[in-house]
């Protein structure tokens, strides 16, 4: 059975993955590019055309964030990683935060209480957009992985209700050195997550502290 992965999933040291206010010009609300500087320093997000003002690289950080892509078939992720807007689709014309180009180079299911038909982009990328819960989402995602593992992308609340409905394998979950106060939070109602998980902790040179959580071995 293909494995259910997050990779590079950055949250607040208050346990924020975004901030309050997201709109257009601010995908993550309030939190601006703050949970995500660690990233763009590394050689994976340049060459995904994802980057900020520096040109840096750290060891730790692009070993980490290196994983993201190989063995991936298919990603899952919210309406709201999609793009900002809410309710019926007002404006079919939206195509995502990343272009005509998007990274994924995989289908990408949508999770959306507004069901569209299939939208097609340049590199391998078409985004499904799909009304389901996260046991019929993943059931689909396999049909279109070609036996390769899926990723679930985000945002926060996707994330929450794959690892309530215990649907995750492999957790990435990078600890930034900052304080959010409010947005939407990672670890709400998962009390004892970590008896299902093995945990690994790394620290960054970059301040970050990467979080690894592997699914433990059935009894």
């Amino acid at each position: 059975m293909s494995l259910v992965r997050v990779h590079n999933f950055s949250v607040s040291l208050d346990g924020f993955g975004t901030g309050e206010g997201q709109q257009l010009d601010a995908p993550f609300g309030h939190a601006g590019s703050r949970l995500m500087e660690w990233a763009f320093e590394t050689r994976t997000f340049r060459e995904m055309g994802l980057h900020g003002t520096t040109a840096g690289s750290r060891g730790v950080d692009e070993a980490f964030a290196s994983q993201w892509a190989p063995g991936i078939g298919v990603e899952i992720m919210g309406r709201n990683k999609f793009g900002p807007i809410r309710g019926p689709w007002a404006d079919e014309e939206w195509k995502g935060w990343w272009g005509d180009d998007p990274v994924f180079h995989t289908p990408v299911i949508v999770l959306t209480h507004h069901p569209r038909p299939p939208l097609e982009m340049a590199g391998g990328t078409t985004f499904h957009f799909v009304d389901a819960d996260p046991v019929a989402a993943l059931a689909q995602a396999r049909a279109l992985a070609g036996g390769l593992d899926v990723r679930i992308g985000g945002g926060v609340s996707t994330v929450r209700q794959f690892l309530e409905a215990d649907l995750i394998d492999h957790l990435h979950i990078v600890v930034v050195p900052i304080i959010l106060g409010r947005g939407e939070r990672l670890w709400d109602g998962l009390e004892g997550l970590e008896e299902r998980f093995a945990i690994e902790v790394t620290p960054s040179p970059s301040g970050v502290i990467h979080l690894i959580l592997t699914r433990r071995a059935s009894e």
